[in-house]
């Protein structure tokens, strides 16, 4: 069942957002050579208890899951998808790093997802990152009244098949609200035209994952969570929180 938010839940959730995006560049702000995943979740989790916020990700357990997931933010390196653990783990000069936060704050969630270089850049992982980012926003501009999901699907799978990416068909973007994941499921590839229909008040989490090496396919680390390329190859996330408004897309996870 999707869930049809008020334009008071969307101002809610809008400062959940903003916790979000603040906890997100904080992780980014201290990254670098030498520092560990878990420093960066704790730059994270400083923002959260500042704001009186809390963590959707901490203790959480899906049905696929062996254990509670034990940090606020996801850090996913190189060939890692999504939902790497923060572990003591340096990083390396060169790393792509895709860090996933959410927040909860009055009731409401927010989630998003960046993606960037430690140290000296690959050019290959510029364009894969650019190109994970430009498909998010050709998501954000199709999440319309009156359009439906699969517009949403087929805009992101579009930029990432034509520049040679994989897309796995498993984990895609979500309805979103009072919990971190609701109805519905959002695909990164689909036909255009097809689902539901897109209506003023639905929020939903879009984030594009992208694989370097063309491939679809993924193995699941022993962790029990990491997703990682079944080639080696690097993987790009980007995601944030867009509301449905008869105004056009409102993105409620800007900084």
């Amino acid at each position: 069942m999707v869930e049809i938010k008020t334009d008071t839940a969307l101002d809610a959730m809008r400062e959940a957002g903003r916790v979000v995006a603040d906890a997100l560049a904080a992780a980014r702000e201290a990254a670098g050579v030498g520092v560990s995943l878990q420093e960066l979740d704790e730059a994270a989790r400083a923002v959260l208890r500042e704001a009186g916020a809390d963590s959707p990700f901490l203790n959480y357990r899906p049905h696929f899951a062996l254990t509670p997931f034990p940090a606020v933010i996801c850090t996913s390196v190189n060939d890692a998808i999504v939902h790497g653990i923060p572990t003591d783990y340096r990083l390396r000069d060169g790393d792509l790093v895709s860090v996933d936060c959410g927040a909860r704050l009055g009731g409401w969630t927010g989630d998003s997802a960046i993606s960037f270089t430690v140290g000296t850049p690959r050019p290959a992982d510029l364009r894969l990152i650019e190109t994970t980012q430009r498909a998010l926003q050709a998501g954000i501009a199709a999440a319309v009244v009156g359009a439906r999901i699969g517009d949403i699907s087929h805009a992101i799978g579009t930029i990432g098949r034509a520049a040679g990416y994989g897309i796995i068909a498993d984990f895609g973007g979500h309805g979103i609200g009072r919990r971190m994941h609701e109805d519905p499921h959002v695909a990164n590839e689909g036909r255009p035209g097809r689902g539901m229909v897109l209506r003023h008040g639905m929020v939903l989490a879009l984030e594009p994952m992208f694989l370097a090496g063309g491939g679809d396919t993924y193995l699941t680390a022993p962790d029990g969570w990491t997703l990682l390329t079944a080639d080696g190859t690097r993987a790009a996330h980007c995601e944030h929180t867009v509301a449905v408004t008869e105004d056009g897309p409102r993105v409620l996870t800007m900084g």
